[in-house]
Parts: C-alpha cells; structure tokens; sequence
C-alpha cells in the first residue's frame, strides 16, 4: 500500500479551509446541470466535441462549485439559456403559470361574488382585478426568463460572484 502524497493533502486542507461561496461541494444535480449546459454548448457549435468531452469529463470529477463555474464562464450568460430551454424547466414555467391562473380565477369569482352580494352601484372591484390579470398576463409572457424559479445552479443566478 502505498503512502499518500503529504503535499498533496496539505493542499486539500488549504482548498478546504477556504473561506468563501465558491469552496462549498457541489451535488449531482449541480454537475448534472452543468452537464446539460456543456451538452447544448456543444450542439450549439460553441464548444467542439473534443473541447466539449474534456468540460464533461471535468464537471462530473468536480467536487466543489467553483470548479463548475470555470467550465461555462466562457459561454454567453454562462450557458443559463441552455438550462432555460430543457423540456423540464417549460414544464415547470407551463405549472407554475397555470397555479397561478387558478388563484387569479378563484380570486377573481370571490370579488365578484362580493360585489353582486354588496349591491354596490360602482363597480369597485375593477382595479383589484386589473391588477391580478396584469400580474397573470407579466407571469405568463416572462415565465421563461424567471431562471431563479426553475432549478438554475446557484453558480450561474445573476449577481453571484
């Protein structure tokens, strides 16, 4: 059996007692998500399949975050789109768009119950609906650029460093 290299441990405790956002593990869903940038990097022609293969091969031996981060910097919005375009990620804007109609719909019958049962002359309920069907209507026609809804690595959300 042969002895561990001491340089090389030294130098993990260095990595790990790094202090930071970056130097914290990654999990399989992070690599997996980094995997699915790299994939639609290369079926985009940015990366070339060698290039594409090595980033791969790379983000599944990754163990910390930072070391995913340095594989899509280089790629526009940090590949983000490529994870924004996956059929989950549409169905999960098509659900949460959908949720969000029920409630509007569900409000929309209460306020209108109230109305016909206040016997009011002025139809005062006007606002409150044009504000939860405006709300709808921005949810529905901007559900694809809410990445920080549908499962985008940390790493790569606006504003992290």
């Amino acid at each position: 059996m042969s002895r561990p290299n001491l340089e090389v441990i030294v130098n993990v405790q260095d990595d790990a007692a790094w202090s930071g956002p970056n130097r914290l593990r990654t999990s399989d869903s992070e690599r997996e998500q980094v995997a699915t940038i790299l994939r639609a990097a290369m079926g985009e022609g940015r990366l070339s399949l060698a290039e594409g293969e090595e980033r791969l091969a790379a983000a599944y031996a990754a163990t910390y975050r930072d070391e995913l981060t340095r594989l899509t910097t280089d790629l526009p919005g940090g590949g983000r789109s490529a994870l924004l375009d996956t059929p989950q990620a549409r169905s999960a804007a098509r659900r949460g768009v959908r949720r969000h109609a029920g409630g509007v719909f569900v409000l929309a019958f209460a306020l209108l119950g109230l109305w016909a049962l206040s016997g009011a002359h002025v139809f005062w309920p006007a606002i409150p609906l044009a504000l939860l069907f405006l709300g709808l209507f921005r949810h529905a026609r901007y559900r694809r650029y809410a990445h920080h809804r549908y499962g985008v690595a940390p790493w790569n959300a606006p504003g992290h460093r």
